[in-house]
């Protein structure tokens, strides 16, 4: 087993890793930026390094410093979570040239998969249906494409993802000014143009696989997350099992996952991204060489710990799972909180965090990255935190997940909990009636919060009692009394209170 692992990462993931190496008897060290000094990933890890300022590239996105800070620390592994340098193959180079092991797959795995070009083939070669289409080796070449394919279309960036380099367009008019503005993204975010012409699958769902691979042949798949419910191709909420996936097409996908995690000579934790058609035909999409955001809806119906397991493999050890081992085991509900905005579009909205009460009920886990008193800064992905609910039921699940939202006091910044609630109670999310363009279909002029709420309620005694507790009834106020560090709480029958 590993012996110490450095961290290359912050925020609730870190958190994750940190607890799951500590389980396991392994030492951790997390990195850090100025702006993320005192940070709950920082408290969590055994020990900390600062590795720069707050932007990315002079922090967590130097590969220099990474290195160093692992050298200097005595890790022998880094573990990069997912974002930042999690999917780039030279990373996973420069630690493995340094002596250390990286817990993923290899560098030369990572650079195939993260190509979709490549990566389409390769799914092609497995034989793993994807959707109609062409990689576009010339712009000359598009129309006939277009027309031999059939609109709508989609035009996607052979490189990165998140939605950026990616264009739909529905007749012939459109094309010339989708591609030079889907190639001019694409450069930008990630220097390279290329671009694929595929069929537009309407109203897919986003379903994914999990996938979990030793270095010795063996591999196995967890089940299916259900991942549709998304803003800008990003995703907000998730569950397992799917309730579109019945146990025969579970089996066809898990065949179809397995089958490419051997073509790529896989090992590790992985993500096999699929499009499932309103007809029931399924297509790939992509490979996450990385665990994901979503990885504990996985954990919680299946009884694995992924990050246990990324530990195992990387360290050389055999799986100890069969795929007769994993079967689903009740329903899971993942959200995800965010400080966005979404009466703005889902714009970022860091802030201070003023007041901080996380959900404590039976069922329910929370994997949080903020603490009260903490300053979310602008610099990096606006997650904050996932609550993730289980149960044996998805209407109990879904119970459950509203009750934890219902109880998730944050005060400081706008957040998209309020929106979180909205999704899991509107109709069409709880018969389970999902597609990927499910919130510009029940929210297409955008959302609006109600006025007055149960957790605003919440919000408003939190604010109110909690500087006050600790505090005897019988002192009463002081000579600073308009200040409520000074004062009685206001939720005891001791008469009036001014609070400024």
């Amino acid at each position: 087993m590993l012996k110490k692992v450095l961290i290359a990462n912050r925020g609730e993931i870190a958190v994750r890793i940190a607890r799951g190496c500590r389980e396991l008897g392994v030492a951790t060290v997390a990195v850090f930026s100025e702006v993320d000094a005192g940070a709950p990933h920082t408290l969590a890890a055994d020990e900390a390094i600062c590795i720069g300022p707050a932007a990315p590239n002079e922090s967590y996105l130097d590969v220099g410093k990474l290195i160093d800070a692992a050298r200097t620390s005595g890790a022998d592994a880094v573990h990069p979570g997912y974002g930042f340098l999690s999917e780039r193959a030279a990373f996973a180079a420069a630690v493995r040239d340094a002596g250390l092991v990286f817990v993923g797959p290899s560098a030369e795995t990572i650079e195939a998969l993260g190509d979709k070009q490549r990566a389409r083939a390769l799914a092609e070669q497995a034989g793993v249906p994807v959707t109609p289409g062409a990689a576009l080796e010339d712009d000359a070449q598009l129309p006939e494409l277009a027309q031999r394919i059939g609109f709508p279309l989609l035009l996607k960036a052979a490189s990165g993802g998140g939605g950026k380099g990616m264009r739909v367009v529905r007749s012939a008019e459109g094309l010339d000014e989708a591609l030079g503005s889907a190639r001019r993204e694409a450069l930008t975010a990630f220097g390279d143009d290329r671009i694929i012409v595929e069929k537009l699958i309407e109203r897919p769902r986003h379903v994914e696989i999990q996938i979990l691979c030793d270095q010795h042949g063996a591999a196995v798949h967890l089940l299916e997350r259900e991942c549709s419910v998304q803003r800008r191709h990003q995703k907000i909420i998730e569950e397992a099992p799917s309730v579109a996936v019945d146990a025969a097409l579970r089996a066809r996908m898990g065949d179809a996952a397995l089958r490419i995690a051997r073509a790529a000579n896989y090992h590790n934790a992985g993500t096999v991204e699929l499009m499932l058609a309103e007809d029931g035909h399924f297509y790939f999409l992509e490979v996450n060489t990385r665990l994901q955001v979503e990885h504990p809806v996985t954990e919680a119906i299946t009884g694995v710990d992924l990050v246990h397991e990324q530990l195992r493999v990387a360290s050389g050890e055999r799986l100890a799972l069969s795929q007769g081992d994993i079967a689903p085991r009740g329903h899971a509900i993942e959200c995800r909180v965010y400080a966005e905005d979404p009466e703005r579009d889902f714009a970022p909205s860091p802030g201070p965090v003023l007041a901080l009460s996380e959900p404590q009920m039976p069922g329910v886990r929370v994997d949080s990255g903020i603490r009260h008193g903490q300053t979310i800064p602008l610099n990096y992905d606006p997650i904050l935190a996932k609550v993730i609910a289980h149960a044996p039921t998805r209407d109990a699940a879904l119970a459950r997940a509203r009750r934890a939202m219902a109880e998730y006091v944050l005060l400081g910044f706008p957040h998209n909990v309020p929106f979180l609630d909205a999704v899991l109670a509107h109709p069409a999310f709880v018969a389970g009636e999902l597609h990927t363009g499910f919130i510009a279909e029940h929210w297409p002029d955008g959302f609006r919060g109600a006025t007055a709420s149960e957790r605003e309620l919440a919000l408003a005694a939190a604010l109110l009692d909690g500087p006050a507790r600790g505090r005897s009834a019988a002192t009463g106020g002081s000579a600073a009394g308009d200040t409520p560090s000074a004062a009685p709480s206001p939720w005891q029958s001791l008469g009036s209170w001014r609070q400024r």
